[in-house]
């Protein structure tokens, strides 16, 4: 990190992707005074409870963090966010702790053990990179590429969990169920009958806790008592949007709720983009199932995308402006995306191998089983009419006496019956074989 100040916004906070002094170089002395834009100063450990906080009770007794390392990772959080790549590019060089001691002085209100204070009352925990806890698929994120779009933000400093729900058990079964907020009756029953079955087949099921086809996919994984993790672009303790208070609420008590920003941070419009990556992380897979043409969604998708993990896309009616950009990844990435229309599909592309069983054959039909030759008979018989052993011997090549003796027990299997005028098909002999069917003898 080069020993040039910060850039300064009106309102004291540095702009996104600004230089940092490095350690062995002058502290930063620049006011960098919040996380982002609109967040309350750090130095006064996030200020008063913003309006939708939720409200914060004693502090549960426990042991005071002492750690220094895990303590310069909830500092730098409350300093700098998630937007500055460059800090985490040097604490993984030098330690959190080394670096937090060289822009300490320029930030002498901020005080880590106060977010601590703030997350156990809402009864979260702090959960760092080298914790048991810590999801590894988060780690990807360290090793993308930065192509100078903003994309290659990297892994967070720290997360705040809020709830019982064990961070890397559950990235390791997670599949992320993102779409638009106004979506289509079509779209949020779609994203809850996904949820449900793939709840029920052991997946997490991650997302933004957002209006829309979020939410619609949370309530689905919770109406099946499966775990559900909602990851928020404000604090844990921030419920965004308001309307989902209860929503949250019930997260936290099976699943989890996480955030990579400040206990009382509340969210703003870039942050939600740099969640976003933390979605598609920790995901063996990004499903899709209603976007706009410039739905966020898409932002998710293309994270999930740039770390190579699966994506794929529910299609919906062609006339629908919610499924435009669901059609326009079919159609502009077809060899990085997959179509699937249900928690069948999707587990068959995410699922470790011989963790889940093949798709159950299908039902035989009164056809199957049947040999080539036996088949062509059938085939050979009009739909309605009557036809004599002469006339099927001359359309199958077949001598009188072969026919003869397979019109028997096909009469027996009552595929064909005996009428005055020779044989004719049944509504059960009319019925078409499943393709691919093995036929009982050649």
């Amino acid at each position: 990190m080069g020993g040039m100040t910060a850039p300064v916004t009106p309102s004291g906070q540095p702009e996104p992707g600004t230089d940092l002094p490095g350690p062995g170089v002058a502290p930063l002395r620049s006011a960098v005074s919040g996380a982002g834009l609109g967040v309350p100063s750090p130095e006064q450990g996030g200020g008063e409870p913003t309006e939708g906080v939720i409200p914060m009770t004693a502090v549960p007794g426990g042991e005071v963090e002492t750690d220094p390392e895990r303590l310069a990772r909830v500092a730098l959080t409350r300093v700098f966010g998630p937007e500055h790549q460059r800090v985490a590019v040097e604490v993984g060089r030098h330690g959190a702790a080394r670096v937090w001691a060289e822009v300490r002085s320029a930030h002498p209100g901020v005080d880590p053990q106060r977010d601590l204070e703030a997350a156990s009352r809402v009864g979260a925990r702090l959960v760092c990179p080298q914790d048991a806890e810590w999801p590894i698929e988060l780690d990807a994120l360290d090793r993308l590429r930065d192509e100078g779009d903003g994309s290659a933000i990297g892994a967070p400093l720290c997360l705040w969990v809020r709830g019982p729900g064990d961070l890397r058990e559950l990235a390791s079964r997670a599949v992320a169920l993102v779409g638009c907020r106004a979506a289509t009756s079509y779209g949020l029953h779609l994203a809850g009958e996904i949820a449900f079955a793939m709840a029920e087949q052991g997946w997490a099921v991650v997302s933004g806790a957002a209006f829309g086809i979020d939410a619609a996919a949370h309530r689905g994984a919770l109406a099946a008592a499966g775990p559900t993790v909602a990851v928020l672009a404000g604090g844990v303790d921030v419920p965004y949007p308001a309307a989902h208070v209860e929503l949250l609420a019930e997260i936290a008590r099976t699943g989890a709720v996480v955030s990579e920003v400040s206990p009382g941070t509340p969210p703003f419009r870039r942050r939600f983009l740099t969640r976003n990556r933390v979605i598609a992380a920790l995901c063996r897979g990004t499903v899709l199932v209603e976007a706009g043409p410039r739905s966020g969604a898409l932002n998710t998708v293309a994270h999930a995308r740039r770390l190579g993990r699966q994506v794929m896309v529910v299609p919906g009616p062609v006339t629908s402006a919610m499924s435009v950009g669901c059609h326009r990844l079919l159609r502009d990435f077809r060899e990085q995306t997959v179509l699937v229309t249900g928690a069948e599909d999707i587990s068959e592309e995410i699922a470790a191998v011989g963790r889940f069983a093949a798709r159950p054959p299908k039902a035989a039909g009164p056809r199957d089983g049947l040999s080539a030759m036996v088949r062509d008979l059938l085939d050979a018989m009009p739909s309605r009419a009557a036809i004599g052993v002469s006339v099927l011997s001359q359309r199958t090549g077949l001598r009188p006496e072969e026919v003869l003796a397979m019109l028997g027990p096909l009469t027996v299997e009552g595929l064909i019956e005996s009428v005055p005028n020779g044989y004719r098909l049944t509504p059960l002999g009319r019925a078409p074989s499943n393709a691919g069917s093995r036929s009982r003898r050649s």
